[in-house]
């Protein structure tokens, strides 16, 4: 796939989740903002992919991608919406051409002329055979991410498959190797590469002398898709920030009735796209656990700290690079903006007073280990058996509220006045829909 493409099926495949494969190709196409063909195509190209990487589906599961997602997801501990970096955003001849590389370095270990050979022999008629500069580029991008290694020597340097990690390891230490990416695939951030770590190694184990593998001994379900689709920039924006550079992207506020918007390369059919053009400077990645959702934190020319949803971003290209002390002292002021925030609220701090009860007759304060656990930099004031008060200065109440909602009546807002009397009209509102009919 090209690189347009993959934002383009990320986006259909957050919109394919989200609604349950309930909208019509029209209302999806209106909120893409492509057209109706180009959905053809799309959903064209995902249900090959799905085809290629789901092959040991039985006959009766190989239905429509809608009812795949609706239907098979839920079904599964496995995040589905990883095929879509299994696939990997290259175009047909870069993937047809990195395979050969790859078969032909299992056998043995070979020069880049070689491969350069063995590539040309090997590739279809209806492609374009690659000269030598395309092979060595492949080899240096197999290189950097692990694929492949050099091997010590003079020139010319000679390439081999890089397993060492697998090979020198025992069955047993692989079994565990395993289990413990497995764990901290499902419980850590990011995870998409430890996913992907964790199929390979299933593969190794598979290929082994073991006849059938244990039964997986633990079992997770992540309920938040966008966080795995969202993943497929964060690498991107993080070297932007370990290498200090602007990054321009088309930007889909998420109140903006459009998701996507399609590069204008034909001019016969050009229109304004309905997100904004942004170039701005990375500082921070924030995760909120809570809605599963990522944050980029930037500085912006015009507007200073600006704060956007990964999931709106589009189309991201890295531009020109800052100096350190610039950098540093936009870092600075970020971090000096967000001391009080929640999550990434930069309003005028304010001090949240809450009375926290106790659960009665019951041996564990489980309020009071969660209030410790999750209330960052909060304090507990006073204290007796009933209850205990707990104070926190944050910047605004926006991003607190859920929290404090979720403890149900455990939880009283005492100041600010404002925000109590905000609570309890959500709450009166709550109670008004389970009044008797």
């Amino acid at each position: 796939m090209a690189k347009e493409s993959f934002d383009k099926e990320i986006q259909f495949l957050r919109m394919l989740v989200l609604t349950g494969g309930a909208y019509s190709r029209q209302q999806f196409a209106d909120r893409l903002g492509i057209s109706i063909h180009t959905f053809d195509k799309t959903i064209k190209r995902l249900k090959e992919i799905v085809g290629s990487i789901y092959r040991q589906l039985p006959e009766d599961q190989g239905k429509e991608l809608a009812d795949m997602i609706r239907y098979s997801y839920l079904d599964s501990t496995d995040p589905m919406l990883l095929f879509l970096f299994r696939a990997k955003s290259l175009k047909e001849t870069e993937s047809k051409r990195i395979s050969l590389l790859l078969a032909t370095l299992h056998k043995k270990s070979l020069t880049a002329m070689e491969l350069l050979d063995a590539c040309c022999s090997a590739m279809p008629s209806e492609l374009a055979l690659p000269d030598e500069k395309t092979v060595r580029s492949d080899l240096k991008y197999l290189e950097e991410v692990g694929v492949i290694a050099k091997e010590p020597g003079p020139r010319p340097y000679r390439y081999r498959i890089n397993h060492d990690l697998v090979r020198d390891l025992s069955q047993d230490e692989l079994l565990d190797l395993y289990d413990f990416v497995d764990v901290m695939a499902n419980t850590q951030l990011p995870s998409v590469q430890g996913y992907l770590l964790r199929d390979s190694l299933k593969k190794s184990l598979q290929y082994s002398q073991l006849e059938k593998l244990p039964l997986e001994p633990f079992l997770y379900k992540y309920h938040y898709y966008s966080r795995i689709l969202d993943e497929a920039h964060l690498f991107v924006l993080l070297d932007a920030i370990r290498s200090r550079r602007k990054v321009q992207f088309l930007y889909f506020s998420p109140k903006n009735p459009q998701s996507y918007a399609s590069q204008n390369t034909n001019p016969l059919f050009e229109r304004e796209a309905e997100g904004h053009q942004e170039l701005t400077l990375p500082l921070k990645v924030v995760y909120d656990h809570q809605y599963g959702r990522w944050y980029l934190l930037s500085h912006h020319a015009r507007h200073g700290i600006r704060k956007y949803r990964i999931e709106g971003m589009t189309q991201i290209v890295e531009g020109e690079s800052v100096n350190e002390a610039f950098f540093e002292s936009k870092k600075l002021e970020l971090e000096h903006k967000i001391q009080h925030s929640w999550l990434i609220d930069t309003g005028h701090p304010v001090t949240v007073r809450v009375r926290f009860f106790n659960p009665v007759h019951l041996r564990t304060n489980f309020v009071k280990e969660r209030v410790l656990l999750q209330g960052q930099w909060g304090l507990i004031t006073e204290e007796d058996k009933e209850s205990f008060i707990y104070e926190i200065t944050v910047n605004g109440t926006q991003e607190i509220k859920p929290w404090l909602r979720s403890f149900g009546s455990s939880c009283e807002v005492l100041e600010p006045v404002r925000f109590r009397q905000e609570l309890i009209a959500e709450w009166k509102e709550i109670q008004s829909y389970y009044e008797s009919v």
